[in-house]
């Protein structure tokens, strides 16, 4: 798909897909584990002290707060990629679409709920194979008609 210009969402659209497939990998869950094995482990030598408890409390929550919007930006990508991937019979052309960004997957969701509509005014759902043909379609029906 082609860039728009101004689309400022792709930074985040990269680092939100490599920020969850990082930390998907059984590398990151066993950092997490050694990580809070070290913190026990030093439970002792800090005597268990409020401040001991409160490093993991407080990394443990600023850490799960970021994650949500990391996690729920790609869920929200794989969603829209799925649904286009079930309404389209899964065209060649939408393979790759979970590498697209958030603003280009609403495009290509508009293109094909516009080709919808125009299909549905055919009244033959696989007559059409893209949004100008069946605007050309509907413009000749248009013509003919009046």
């Amino acid at each position: 798909m082609k860039k728009e210009n101004g689309d400022n969402t792709r930074p985040f659209d990269n680092f939100s897909t490599v920020v969850t497939k990082a930390t998907g990998s059984s590398v990151a869950f066993i950092v997490a584990i050694s990580l809070i094995v070290v913190w026990a482990v030093s439970g002792p030598l800090f005597h268990f002290s409020d401040t001991w408890q409160l490093i993991v409390n407080t990394g443990t929550s600023i850490i799960t707060f970021l994650m949500v919007f990391i996690i729920q930006q790609s869920q929200n990508k794989d969603t829209m990629a799925l649904q286009l991937k079930l309404n389209s019979k899964a065209s060649n052309r939408l393979i790759d679409i979970e590498d697209l960004t958030e603003e280009e997957l609403k495009r290509l969701n508009r293109f094909y709920c516009e080709l919808g509509e125009l299909a549905e005014k055919d009244q033959d759902l696989f007559a059409t194979h893209s949004v100008e043909d069946a605007q050309e379609i509907q413009k000749e029906k248009s013509e003919s008609n009046t």
